[in-house]
């Protein structure tokens, strides 16, 4: 049975909803075990994120769904300080072999998100892992309104939901969520293909 572990930073709450649409998806593939495991800022001690029990359910999994907000062009803070902390994983390449993607969300249409995606192909490339990427075209290309990949990215899925100070609840895009829940089911698919 396949298990894929979706680990992200959500500052506002968007890239939390990605992450919930993702791991949807990914469990539409049968037999397939999704974790949702959030970062957050408390799990940085003295500037160090520390959290054994993630780091041991992301050891066993099959797969791993990395999601940052882009803040700046790259990933938040506090995914950066998890990303650093999995340095120890590396120098054993516990993850090598793994599948892995990722996501992100920012309140711009562009906001240099590729940023953060290179960034994230890059860690799961070093830590020697099997990169699965998003597999939809622009559906509006088809003369749907769906939605579906609207941002046109395709190196991981990209969300976008215009800048609110007012305290609101967050709410994506329906767009990107469907985009992220058929990319949750391409990486469970692309994962029991890879377990076999």
């Amino acid at each position: 049975m396949p298990t894929i572990g979706v680990v992200y930073f959500s500052g506002a709450g968007h890239t939390h909803l990605m992450a919930e649409a993702i791991a949807e998806g990914a469990s539409k593939a049968e037999g397939t075990t999704v974790e949702i495991l959030r970062i957050t800022g408390e799990q940085i001690v003295n500037g160090r994120w520390q959290n054994d029990e993630i780091i041991e359910k992301l050891n066993q999994a099959d797969a791993i769904v990395f999601g940052s907000p882009t803040y700046m062009g790259g990933v938040a803070a506090q995914f950066k300080a998890f990303i650093d902390a999995a340095s120890s994983i590396w120098f054993q390449q516990g993850w090598k072999d793994k599948i892995a993607a990722a996501f992100t969300h920012s309140s711009s249409p562009s906001g240099d998100k590729h940023g953060t995606l290179l960034y994230l192909a890059t860690n799961a490339a070093q830590h020697g892992m099997i990169w699965v990427n998003v597999g939809d075209l622009q559906s509006f290309l088809f003369g749907k309104e769906d939605g579906v990949n609207r941002l046109g990215g395709f190196l991981g899925v990209m969300g976008q939901s215009p800048f609110d100070m007012s305290g609101k609840e967050a709410v994506i895009d329906e767009g990107d969520r469907l985009t992220a829940e058929r990319f949750g089911q391409r990486i469970a698919e692309a994962t029991q293909r890879w377990v076999k």
